[in-house]
Order: structure tokens, then sequence, then C-alpha cells
């Protein structure tokens, strides 16, 4: 199963090496990633394959936004086809 995670906030060191860690230390695959910075805004959306994860969805989720509190960022994950809906034209 894929999930979209988005990650947003001011930005600082740290954010995409604890974010991938998290990830790598519940067995996600980054599947694709993107990231820039404008004025100081930091952005981020990774594609993720979450079929192995060591943790559900929900529980990815808390773990995720945990995270972006310690980074003060906000880290979201969606399952896909969710992702895809809420983006559709």
């Amino acid at each position: 199963m894929r999930a979209v995670v988005t990650v947003m906030g001011i930005d600082k060191p740290g954010i995409i090496a604890g974010t991938s860690t998290l990830l790598a230390d519940n067995n996600v695959n980054i599947l694709d990633i993107t990231q820039t910075i404008v004025q100081n805004i930091f952005t981020m959306v990774m594609l993720v394959d979450i079929e192995n994860s060591k943790l559900e969805l929900s529980a990815l989720a808390e773990e995720l936004n945990a995270l972006g509190k310690r980074l003060a960022v906000e880290i979201r994950i969606q399952h896909e086809d969710i992702f895809n809906s809420m983006h559709r034209i």
C-alpha cells in the first residue's frame, strides 16, 4: 500500500533526516521525494510504500505528528487514494 507524506514549516537542519529516519526505522520505503524551500518555507512530499511497515497507518501518522511537533513542522500521511481524491481537479 502506498501513502503520501507531506511536510511543511520553517526551514531548519534535520527535517529530512528526522523524517526519513523515522520512516526507515519502521520499514517504510521512500519511493519518490521532492522538496523545496521558498523564502525559508520548507515543503516536502514523499510517496512511500507502507506495505511492510511495522506500524499501522494510524500509528505511523501519530509518530509522524509527534516528530513534527519536535521539529516545529507539520507532517501528515495519507493513503495515496485519499490524497489523489482530495487533489483531483
